[in-house]
């Protein structure tokens, strides 16, 4: 009875949370295969317009060519334009409820009078381009560590929050991964904060019913991840991490399948499959509704976004050694659960070194008071003791 009583509270704190925001906009399915020009979709488009192919048909064949050949969709070269500038932190909310354009005109006022210090950010132009100039260009906030210990490896983390993430997400972590002697870059995904185009509030062309450009926003945000530890490489970091919290999961486990510098990562919620995700999750509502106007069923969203699902590159992820910790919510209405214990059961089977641990909430009430403090205490005592082991290990070796 109090299982059921609780499972029942949490879904309507969790049901709640999803739905204060009124500014999720449905718009019409996309293709986009102008998003995918140089990797099939122009091919695509010409095959559609001809008769040739529905539009659903080739956008899973192009999904399966990524999947196919990742490497080739995800490779790029390093930025040659590298650089620190010091700005003034900047909120940039996703909601317009009262109280947080009030926070964001407070930080606005601070820095005018000079009572906000600025800050270092990473800044460079992505290797991958798209329509939008704002979004090209990169921004990580600079979370530098002391470096004591000269015997000991320098190691970083990257940072990548969750979808619609304010500019302030995540930074407490980066705080403190700082204490345990671990630099950070607070990485922003496309079309997120300062990288959002102006004709948005919230940050939609992420993921959205524009199928090519959702795909073409993963592709650019595991090459900005990739990128970034270049620059790290080249300030003479040894040893990388990588945290990503719901779709900065996803990002997070593609860059750290394709990229074997990664050998410590944790993801914040997880799941096997990004089309699921769309379909089932409540704070994706907006864009199943303009699945189901289209007539799409979720099987075949599932194979419309298989080229950035999680499960298309569990071998490539298993292929080198790493720990992994996945942390996830029985109350999860965003990422269901069932995708998360598959997430498990496929690491299972790959003898993946990995730790689960399991929320007593949801999603967004993970960001809630005692939940974020326990999740926390998971996502920070695991980067300690995983960093500490493999600072003990050669680095050509770790």
């Amino acid at each position: 009875m109090l299982s059921r009583l609780y499972a029942k509270w949490m879904f309507a704190w969790e049901t709640a949370l999803t739905t204060r925001d009124e500014n999720r906009v449905e718009r019409p399915l996309e293709w986009g295969f102008e998003h995918l020009a140089d990797f099939g979709g122009a091919e695509m488009a010409q095959q559609v317009a001809s008769g040739e192919r529905s539009g659903l048909d080739a956008m899973v064949v192009l999904n399966q060519r990524i999947a196919t050949d990742p490497h080739s969709f995800f490779d790029y070269a390093t930025p040659q334009d590298f650089r620190i500038e010091q700005r003034h932190p900047e909120l940039f909310p996703t909601n317009v409820r009262p109280e947080t354009l009030q926070q964001e005109r407070e930080w606005h006022r601070q820095a005018e009078v000079g009572e906000l210090r600025r800050e270092q950010f990473l800044r460079f132009t992505s290797p991958t381009r798209t329509p939008y100039p704002e979004n090209d260009t990169v921004n990580a906030r600079w979370y530098p560590a002391e470096h004591k210990n000269k015997t000991k490896p320098s190691q970083a983390m990257i940072v990548m929050p969750q979808w619609n993430a304010d500019a302030f997400s995540h930074n407490a972590l980066c705080t403190l991964f700082n204490h345990f002697g671990i630099s950070c870059l607070r990485l922003s995904k496309p079309y997120h904060d300062v990288r959002r185009p102006a004709e948005l509030e919230r940050s939609d062309y992420a993921v959205s019913a524009n199928v090519g450009r959702t795909i073409a926003a993963c592709r650019q945000a595991v090459v900005d991840i990739r990128s970034c530890i270049d620059w790290l490489e080249q300030q003479g970091y040894d040893q990388f991490g990588i945290l990503g919290t719901s779709l900065g999961s996803c990002y997070a486990f593609i860059a750290a399948a394709m990229d074997p510098r990664l050998k410590v990562c944790a993801f914040n919620h997880a799941s096997t499959g990004f089309g699921d995700v769309v379909w089932t999750g409540q704070s994706t509502r907006h864009i199943r509704a303009a699945f189901n106007h289209a007539g799409l069923k979720q099987d075949e969203v599932r194979d419309m976004f298989f080229g950035v699902s999680p499960i298309a590159y569990m071998d490539q992820f298993a292929a080198h050694p790493k720990r992994s910790l996945v942390v996830y919510a029985p109350y999860d209405l965003t990422f269901i659960e069932k995708f998360s214990l598959d997430v498990l059961r496929n690491f299972d089977a790959r003898k993946i070194n990995y730790v689960a641990k399991k929320l007593p909430c949801g999603h967004y009430t993970t960001g809630e008071t005692p939940f974020k403090y326990i999740d926390g205490w998971y996502l920070g005592s695991f980067i300690y003791r995983s960093f500490k082991q493999l600072a003990a290990q050669p680095t050509s070796a770790a």
